[in-house]
């Protein structure tokens, strides 16, 4: 079987796909499949993968992974690729092989093909509601637990853009953290040391709640300033009173009925959480075809 989709990810994300695959694989096999021991352990099959809703696809590499980590004999051929979008009834891929094997390999690799599909569903609508406007849609770190990278490469595929993808790679100074360091301009200045003895290039961010807070810290010379739970009007007066200073990013109470608006108050990015946490799994079938002896 080729590797191909596993060797066009990033070293990083294929590491962290490869444990995804093995951490799956031992939740759902353990110490064996007993139902497929049902099947004769020589039947072949030919499976077809389709969905049945709308999506954008994503997540084949972890399919494929689930595929070669339990049978790398079991061929598959793929009938879209990474990012397409599909109608309902229509064909992912088609496998061919081992009949146990392919039993066995389903469900933990369409776990990952619906959540990841989702994910990248969700982001393309949004990303397609403000496609007249400068904004752009970028991700939180509100991700399911252990499937970090794989639901960030789903947000890109969807065509939108990742955040920090943790706590070592960004500052992002929220409301407890201003109130722990005493004031805007005290922890800003915190957030300048660290930088210095760590890596200058990281960013660094600081949640407003109000135009007071978004002067003060304009002010002490934040360059990214997270504008959070303002109204569409607030919105507007902050990039007024913003006039290019700094990057400014809408969060909080986003859905995809006022995003728009939003975009169109002039802010440079909208950052969603919902697009990682309130997702709906898409709906994939995997059904064999024909089975030989």
């Amino acid at each position: 079987m080729s590797k191909q989709l596993l060797s066009n990810l990033s070293a990083e994300l294929q590491t962290a796909l490869l444990n995804n695959v093995r951490d799956a694989l031992a939740e759902d096999i353990s110490t064996g499949d007993l139902t497929a021991q049902l099947i004769p352990a020589t039947q072949i099959a030919h499976a077809t993968l389709i969905s049945r809703e709308n999506a954008v696809i994503c997540g084949l590499p972890w399919l494929e992974a689930c595929i070669d980590q339990i049978d790398p004999t079991v061929s598959i051929q793929w009938h879209i690729a990474e990012g397409e979008t599909v109608e309902p009834n229509q064909a992912i891929c088609e496998l061919q092989g081992n009949a146990r094997s392919i039993l066995t390999a389903e469900r933990a690799a369409l776990n990952f093909v619906q959540l990841l599909s989702a994910t990248a569903t969700q982001t393309r609508l949004y990303v397609d509601a403000i496609k007249t406007t400068k904004a752009r849609i970028l991700d939180t770190r509100k991700t399911l637990p252990g499937l970090r990278l794989a639901q960030k490469y789903a947000v890109t595929i969807g065509g939108g853009l990742n955040q920090r993808l943790g706590l070592y790679d960004g500052i992002l100074i929220k409301e407890n953290h201003i109130a722990a360091a005493g004031s805007i301009e005290a922890v800003l200045n915190a957030a300048d040391e660290v930088r210095k003895t760590s890596d200058t290039n990281i960013t660094v961010q600081i949640e407003v709640e109000n135009l007071h807070q978004l002067k003060t810290a304009l002010d002490a010379g934040a360059k990214l300033i997270l504008l959070d739970n303002f109204d569409i009007p607030a919105l507007a007066e902050a990039v007024k009173l913003n006039a290019g200073k700094a990057i400014l990013e809408a969060s909080g109470g986003i859905n995809l009925d006022n995003v728009l608006a939003i975009a169109q108050t002039g802010v440079d990015r909208i950052s969603i959480g919902a697009i990682t946490k309130h997702v709906k799994a898409i709906d994939l079938s995997l059904r064999f075809k024909e089975i030989t002896l």
